[in-house]
């Protein structure tokens, strides 16, 4: 076997050398590229997604010398597809936590944090959690509801609530969750002509027939577990305290943070950026026009110049 066959492939839905890590029960599918002696940068996926989306940033990101890791998070790609459990509820506090341990035991070190979308939240989530294992974060774009109606103030404080209101808010998300029969549309939805449509909501330019975005968003949707999974993250993420919300997220960072948006995003729209920035004015917030919600697939050249550039003007760890 010649020595181009050991080389992991730089660009496509399979990019890099690929792993199973285990922790607290999960199998969690991870992938890297690139030297090891490198400056670690982890990729983190968006919803509905796997580490495959990053196809056209890997390799652009290992040649300029870093060592380039990916990780599915729980619930999507191909790590663990679990129900929903009232202890270890899957939301982006829990994801953290399994990125945290990924870059304690298998990183072995601090790392730059790259996220899309949901990707982007668990990074600001891992960074505030555990800053001492994060050097710099960048969300593209950073997706939460509660930006619209969050306030410097409200950030700060949580809104105080009282216990009837918070128990029949879970009463209430609990029932819509589980009387959902996700078990019916989301195998129709993953094996009909909509998965196509819903693929195509987040780009801007035509995506339809790209074979292989199709396969990397597909082939998670396909898996038994899919439907539990969908339905433990919806329970989870409405029923999330304040603290692990954006705005007060945003409120408690210390390490440095860009904001990376499509201009012509329909699901986060650039509206959500100026809340961020209303949060935290000190944010660089780079804009790429002719892009969605997927600017790193869509306008990936621009996506990883305008990314390697403000690594570049980061001062050195430990200053």
């Amino acid at each position: 076997m010649s020595n181009e066959e050991h080389q992991p492939a730089r660009q496509g839905g399979e990019w890099g050398h690929h792993g199973l890590w285990q922790w607290r029960g999960h199998a969690c599918h991870w992938r890297v590229l690139g030297h090891r002696h490198h400056p670690p940068l982890v990729l983190l996926h968006g919803f509905g997604a796997g580490s495959g989306h990053w196809r056209r940033n890997a390799g652009a990101l290992a040649e300029a010398g870093w060592c380039v890791y990916a990780l599915d998070l729980i619930g999507f790609g191909a790590s663990s597809q679990p129900a929903h459990r009232r202890r270890s509820p899957l939301d982006n506090r829990l994801w953290a936590r399994q990125l945290q341990a990924f870059l304690e035991q298998v990183v072995q070190g601090p790392a730059v944090l790259v996220g899309h979308s949901l990707g982007g939240l668990v990074a600001l989530s891992c960074s505030v959690f555990f800053p001492s294992w994060v050097l710099a974060v960048v969300a593209a774009p950073l997706p939460d509801p509660a930006l619209l109606t969050a306030s410097p103030k409200s950030a700060a404080q949580p809104p105080r609530r009282p216990p009837w209101r918070r128990r029949l808010k879970r009463w209430v998300v609990l029932l819509l969750c589980r009387l959902l029969p996700l078990e019916l549309v989301v195998p129709l939805l993953a094996h009909s002509p909509l998965l196509d449509l819903g693929i195509q909501s987040a780009y801007h330019e035509p995506v339809i027939g790209d074979s292989e975005l199709h396969r990397v968003i597909a082939r998670p949707a396909r898996r038994p577990g899919a439907p539990r999974a969908l339905r433990a993250m919806s329970i989870a993420m409405a029923l999330r305290p304040h603290a692990a919300t954006a705005p007060a997220l945003l409120n408690r960072l210390r390490r440095p943070l860009l904001l990376i948006w499509g201009v012509q995003d329909r699901l986060v729209p650039m509206e959500v950026a100026r809340h961020c920035r209303q949060l935290r004015d000190d944010l660089p917030l780079v804009l790429l026009d002719q892009a969605g919600h997927c600017p790193h697939d869509e306008v990936a050249d621009r996506f990883n110049t305008a990314l390697l550039g403000w690594l570049a003007s980061l001062p050195p760890p430990g200053r």
